[in-house]
């Protein structure tokens, strides 16, 4: 299909549709709420369809963009009007600013929401939106700019007494500025993008003789992510936890946070699990971080849903990282623990309406915890595993939730990250979420020839004495990996395939002709029974 062709199309919902907020309305808006009908989702996958629900629910029309790898998927049957914006490589679709404002202008939308990564961050693209007359569901051009410069944000920070990682308050110009910071403050050192994030651009050093390879590939890389390829220099925590604060600021001057998430599982810098609450914090330090987190809300006049992460060191004391100036992968914990529908508030807040929120109210109930499933054999260096998905069986139960656009015979496409689905349990405490989480994964299926997922990593992971007590830091899974590892051979690529070559063959028989025609067709029992027996043979994996 060409790029701007149109798949289907419904008018605009009417705004007298619109429902109130669902958070608990104490205030009246004070200015006119804009006028909303119909929203353009400029992204795919789960967070497309995340969004797609969320304008549903708030009586808007949602459109949505694709590009031509993505033309079958859930997101795009189920809105309103969709248009292909360009081929798979997102460079000539899903960052192509002028794509999608013209597939913005066809449908009639009032607004566009960016979902998390492509263009969320990206203030041109706000300012774009803005100019065109639409409304951007996100932060300020302003706001982003001010943060997005990594550099920037921690010199502001800095000024405004809320305590950074130790390192340079100014781009390194060359690497003789590193060189002479790490020989003042000792090795290791991390250096980091200046404008980026999500672990693009990062380089551990820890020695000089490492140095100036390490500046190169850092440079290089982040040239190519974000296109400017500044760094600057951290001193390189060890040991240490990463705990974020998520908030909510409305246009009238209000903001609050919603507790904190634990993302210290992470693995060369991604999230892997995240939790809330974090079984790190004391009472007193969630009230300590989360008065830093709405500072750096004022100090950068930011609005909408944002995060802001720190690192936690030894002693429980937070040292400020950066702010991500969108919706983050992980919010679903948040929403769990919170009762709060967080996509559904940044468009509330978008429109105008006000917050309606008191921080004194908001206080986390039970425990949640998400597992990133991703489409990477975690055997293999956790090597990028796409392919045809041919069985996919998703868990439920009590306390689950699990957000995913895949569906049976889609294509995992190499072109874009390899997040597949979120699995996110709820219980009552730590111990309950984690047992309904471990359920769920022994239950989750996704398989097909070629594919391989982060699930047998979970697996281990989350049954380990150490992520079971808590004892959680960003070096963990590394340290852990060596001895996690033989258990992902062991429910290796083989075992799936058996099972997978089984239940094909099991199919097959189930259709036979000849046992239908001769009349004798089996009994449709047995022939549930043997499906059931086949389903069961695809997750079943060997004791660890």
């Amino acid at each position: 299909m060409r790029p701007g062709s149109k798949v289907r199309k419904s008018p605009p919902r009417a705004a007298s549709r619109e429902r109130t907020s669902p958070s608990r309305p104490r205030r009246r808006a004070p200015e006119e709420v804009r006028p909303m009908g119909r929203v353009l989702i400029a992204n795919r996958g789960e967070i497309a369809l995340r969004v797609l629900r969320a304008c549903r629910e708030a009586g808007l029309s949602p459109a949505m963009v694709y590009s031509e790898a993505d033309r079958d998927t859930l997101p795009v049957r189920l809105a309103d009007v969709s248009y292909c914006i360009g081929p798979a490589a997102a460079t000539a679709s899903y960052l192509d600013i002028e794509a999608i404002l013209k597939a913005a202008r066809q449908a009639g939308a009032d607004a566009v929401h960016p979902g998390y990564g492509f263009l969320a961050e990206n203030p041109e693209f706000a300012q774009a939106v803005g100019d065109a007359g639409l409304v951007f569901i996100g932060p300020t051009a302003e706001a982003m700019r001010l943060v997005g410069d990594k550099v920037e944000a921690r010199r502001l920070m800095s000024r405004r007494g809320v305590p950074v990682i130790p390192g340079l308050l100014d781009r390194a110009g060359d690497t003789s500025a590193i060189a002479a910071f790490a020989r003042g403050n000792g090795y290791p050192i991390i250096l980091k993008a200046a404008a980026g994030g999500g672990g693009k651009g990062m380089r551990v050093v820890r020695s000089e003789a490492d140095l100036e390879a390490a500046v190169r590939a850092a440079r290089s890389e982040a040239r190519s992510a974000f296109g400017d390829d500044g760094v600057y220099v951290e001193t390189f925590m060890e040991n240490v936890r990463h705990v974020e604060i998520q908030v909510l600021a409305d246009h009238h001057g209000a903001a609050v946070h919603l507790g904190e998430r634990e993302c210290s599982a992470q693995r060369r810098h991604q999230k892997l699990v995240e939790e809330a609450p974090s079984i790190a914090l004391r009472p007193a330090t969630r009230d300590r971080m989360g008065a830093l987190a709405l500072e750096v809300v004022r100090a950068c006049g930011y609005r909408n849903a944002g995060t802001i992460e720190f690192l936690l060191d030894g002693e429980g004391r937070p040292h400020f990282m950066e702010v991500n100036a969108r919706i983050q992968v992980e919010h679903p914990v948040t929403e769990m623990v919170m009762g709060i529908d967080l996509v559904r508030a940044q468009i509330e807040i978008a429109r105008g309406r006000p917050l309606g929120l008191e921080q004194e109210d908001l206080q986390p109930r039970g425990w949640a915890i998400e597992c990133r499933v991703l489409a990477e054999d975690p055997a293999n260096g956790f090597r990028p595993s796409p392919g045809r998905v041919a069985a996919l069986r998703i868990p439920s139960g009590p306390g689950i939730r699990v957000d995913t656009a895949l569906q049976p015979g889609d294509e995992i496409p190499l072109h874009y990250d390899a997040l597949i689905a979120k699995l996110i349990a709820w219980g009552r405490d730590r111990d309950e979420a984690l047992a309904r989480l471990r359920r769920a994964v022994d239950e989750f299926v996704v398989a097909g020839p070629g594919i391989r997922t982060t699930l047998p990593f979970h697996r281990e992971l989350l049954g380990h004495p150490d992520f079971t007590a808590g004892r959680l830091d960003i070096g963990m899974v590394d340290r852990l990996m060596p001895r996690l590892a033989p258990a992902f051979l062991e429910a290796g690529p083989e075992a799936e395939f058996a099972a997978i070559a089984a239940a094909i063959r099991a199919t097959e028989e189930l259709d036979r002709p000849a046992l239908r025609e001769a009349g004798q067709g089996l009994n449709p029992w047995v022939a549930v029974g043997r499906r059931s027996f086949m389903d069961g043979r695809l997750v079943r994996r060997p004791e660890a």
